[in-house]
This record gives structure tokens, C-alpha cells and sequence, in this order.
């Protein structure tokens, strides 16, 4: 198999993943924006895919370099069957929690199928954990420590930040009529528009960032160098393929197996989730775009009526939540020994 052929094989893996990435985390995106009649289903994902198409061109590329700066192996050509194994161990998982309903991370699954991989290929220690610096005197926050940092810190993040709006304007809408529910409603399409523009901008970077070692690994790119636009906006129209596709089975469990949503619940955990992924992406940090929402309709449901919401969802969501990373790291361990012998690399 030549080198070109292998590259282009890495490049078309990535491409898939981002495909079945946007089919899996549409649902987060829009799932209480229609769940709450804000929008019809077609009106929502279109919306949303626009969105996310411009997020991917114009998001920056700081979560990409953090992506890309997990491997401390020589960037050369052996990088190649480990990359494209990566994405198929990510991709596994995907189709595989779709199918099953359940809001997992892909970035997790990334992460885990990069751990997988590393460790078949050199072993652990060529894995960027970043413990060494988080303890010594500068603190710094990096490596698959900021990951993992961003992943556990995100949902309790949603969570709070919902759980603080809600109880504000519930209380500043105290004595609103019914007809605030038409404004709620409204607002919310402004809202979903930044949570699909940053998503677009975190999820996209995350793969084109790996598609970007590929080809300093092959020699096609300079190191530094950025994608060129090109390369961005194939990524974000694939993505926003994927999510007109839809991801229909976890927008039901986040739409509504979760809380009964009111425009008012639906409005508070966008904005929320919208805005703790903005600074995610300010700050390079790769986290999930559904554990956000997920965590922030828990919120907004608790500070509302605990009582109310159907926590045995959110009980399997975190059992998904910490199986993705070894279960994609396991078929990664499993997939890379074989693409290694298939390539020769």
C-alpha cells in the first residue's frame, strides 16, 4: 500500500467520524429547542447545521493543537495506521451509543481510542498525560490531564450554571403572563445558534486536528501549519451533513427522558450549555457537547422540581460516561496492530 493511498485512507476514516460525529451530537444541539416547540425538527437541525458549518470554518484551531499535542511519538509516517485507528475506535462507539440512545462523548471516545492506540504502538509513556505539569511550580493545565479536566469539570458545569438561571429567571418571570413563553421561544433560536456555532468550532477541530498530524506525519503539511480553509470547510460541511441525518433516539432521551421541558427550562440550559462551551473553546479545551447539555437539563429540572426529573437516565449516562474511554481504547489496542501489519507501517 503507498503512502498516498494510506493518507488518503486516514483522511476519509477522519472524514467518516466527523460524519457519524454530527449525526450523534445534533441531538444535544437541538434536542430541548424542539422538545419545548421552539421549532419543528427540520427548522431546528437545518438552523443547527448552519451554524455548525460556520463554527467550523471561522472556530479557531486551539483545541486542534491541543488534540494534537497528546502524541509525543516522532510525527513520521508510523503515525498513520495509528491515527486511522483512533477514529475507528471513536467511530464504533458512536454508531454504537446511537444506536443504543445514549449521549456519550465522541471526544471521549477519541481520547480513549488515542490512549488504545499509543499504548499498542510504544506504550504509555509516549502519551502527553501532563501530570508532571500540573505539579510542578507553574500549575499549568495540559495534556490529557486538560482533557479529562474539561470532560468531568463541563457537565457539573452545565449543571450549575442551569441550575443558578433557572432559579434567577424563574424568579424574574414570577409574575409574567403565558405570552413570555413566546419570547422564551424566540430567544432560543439566537441561543442555538451559539451553542451549534462553538459545537461546530470544539467537535470539528477535534478530528481536523488529527487530520492535520496525518498529513505532517506524510510530509503533505508543515509543522505549525494550519489547515488551509479548504480543509476546514470540507470538515464542517461533513458535519453539517451528519446532523441533518439527525440523531433521533438521544434527542428523545434528552428532549424528554430526562424532565418534562418548558420554554423556560429549554432556554436556560442552552444558554448554559452555550456558554460554558464558548469559553471551552477560547480556552483550547476539548469537551463534550452532550455531557454540557445533558448536564445542564439536569439543572435546569432540579432547580425547578427535583423530584421531577428521571435521574436513572442520568445514572446510565454516566455509566456510558466512564465506559466510553476504556471501551475505545480497547478496540483501538485491538484495531492498530492490524492496520500497522496492513500498511507495513
Amino acid at each position: 500500500m503507498t503512502e498516498n493511498w494510506i493518507v488518503a485512507a486516514v483522511v476519509l476514516i477522519a472524514l467518516i467520524f466527523l460524519l457519524t460525529n454530527g449525526l450523534h451530537d445534533a441531538s444535544s444541539v437541538v434536542a430541548t429547542f424542539i422538545a419545548c416547540g421552539a421549532a419543528t425538527p427540520l427548522q431546528a437541525v437545518m438552523w443547527a447545521a448552519l451554524l455548525e458549518l460556520i463554527g467550523a470554518v471561522l472556530g479557531g484551531s486551539a483545541v486542534a493543537h491541543t488534540i494534537a499535542g497528546l502524541v509525543l511519538l516522532p510525527v513520521d509516517r508510523t503515525l498513520l495506521p495509528l491515527l486511522a485507528a483512533v477514529m475507528i475506535a471513536a467511530m464504533v462507539w458512536n454508531v454504537l451509543t446511537w444506536r443504543l440512545g445514549l449521549p456519550s462523548s465522541s471526544t471521549h471516545a477519541l481520547v480513549g481510542g488515542l490512549i488504545g492506540s499509543v499504548w499498542m504502538m510504544a506504550g504509555t509513556e509516549y502519551i502527553f498525560w501532563g501530570w508532571t505539569e500540573l505539579w510542578n511550580p507553574g500549575h499549568s493545565v495540559s495534556g490529557i490531564v486538560k482533557v479529562v479536566m474539561g470532560l468531568v469539570v463541563s457537565p457539573l458545569l452545565g449543571f450549575l450554571l442551569a441550575y443558578l438561571l433557572q432559579k434567577l429567571v424563574a424568579f424574574l418571570l414570577r409574575n409574567a403572563s403565558f405570552s413570555a413563553n413566546r419570547w422564551l421561544k424566540q430567544g432560543q433560536w439566537l441561543i442555538v445558534g451559539l451553542l451549534a456555532f462553538n459545537h461546530g468550532a470544539n467537535d470539528t477541530q477535534k478530528v481536523l486536528g488529527l487530520v492535520g498530524l496525518a498529513l505532517v506525519a506524510a510530509g503533505q503539511l508543515g509543522e505549525g501549519q494550519p489547515l488551509p480553509v479548504e480543509a476546514l470547510f470540507v470538515g464542517g460541511l461533513i458535519m453539517f451533513i451528519g446532523i441533518l441525518s439527525g440523531g433521533w433516539p438521544i434527542m428523545k432521551t434528552l428532549g424528554s427522558g430526562i424532565f418534562t421541558l418548558r420554554p423556560i427550562h429549554s432556554f436556560n440550559s442552552q444558554l448554559s450549555a452555550g456558554s460554558a462551551l464558548l469559553l471551552a473553546n477560547i480556552s483550547g479545551m476539548p469537551v463534550s457537547t452532550t455531557h454540557l447539555v445533558a448536564g445542564s437539563v439536569i439543572g435546569a429540572g432540579a432547580a425547578d422540581e427535583y423530584r421531577m426529573v428521571n435521574w436513572a437516565v442520568g445514572k446510565e449516562m454516566m455509566v456510558a460516561w466512564c465506559v466510553t474511554i476504556p471501551a475505545s481504547a480497547l478496540v483501538a489496542a485491538v484495531v492498530y496492530p492490524l492496520l500497522a501489519w496492513l500498511t507495513g507501517l
